[in-house]
């Protein structure tokens, strides 16, 4: 872990579903149950492919941001959420995650495609969350990866940098497996 600014990453959304809250969609969670104040807590409402509850991007950021999980979708099907956030609450990172991710409900039902990149700049936190069905793909070490290439540009205050290029290594794999069907597309005459 580095000292500026921890990567916490035990992709996690595939164990025991919390004791408070919803059922989570497809396969099983796994991961800490939040606490009860936690699970009592309102989740922010999910705005778009990028929630910037913390402003750290610029409109035109945004757009670009939510350009490459657009992008994703297209190609794979896969969905893929930045989120940032003010604080965390007390929470930790992992936690909020799995809130997020199950309440949310990032990913096609029956397919488990979902992935959040959090960003907790105030307890200078980032976290890639991966559903279970695409667990075997962006696997912990390739996660690991992306964000031990992001969390220099976190450090150093280049949030929008970071945000996109963990974005798009993230889009990288999931577009790199090959194996996995595409959906169809066509244009009218």
């Amino acid at each position: 872990m580095r000292p500026l600014l921890l990567a916490a990453l035990a992709l996690a959304l595939c164990g025991p579903a919390a004791a408070a809250g919803p059922e989570p969609r497809g396969c099983g969670r796994h991961g800490a149950a939040p606490s009860a104040d936690a699970a009592a807590r309102p989740l922010p409402a999910l705005s778009g492919r990028v929630v910037d509850l913390a402003n750290l991007f610029s409109a035109a950021e945004e757009r670009r941001l939510a350009g490459i999980g657009e992008s994703l979708e297209a190609a794979t099907t896969d969905q893929l959420v930045v989120v940032t956030l003010p604080s965390l609450a007390g929470e930790s990172i992992e936690a909020v995650g799995l809130r997020l991710g199950n309440g949310w409900g990032i990913g096609r039902e029956g397919l488990d495609n979902g992935v959040l990149l959090i960003v907790a700049p105030r307890e200078r936190r980032v976290r890639i969350e991966v559903a279970c069905g695409l667990e075997g793909l962006l696997t912990d070490e390739r996660a690991q990866a992306i964000v031990d290439g992001i969390v220099p540009l976190f450090a150093a205050g280049r949030f929008a940098d970071g945000a996109r290029a963990g974005a798009r290594a993230i889009a990288s794999i999931l577009m790199s497996d090959r194996r996995r069907p595409r959906p169809w597309t066509g244009t009218a005459s």
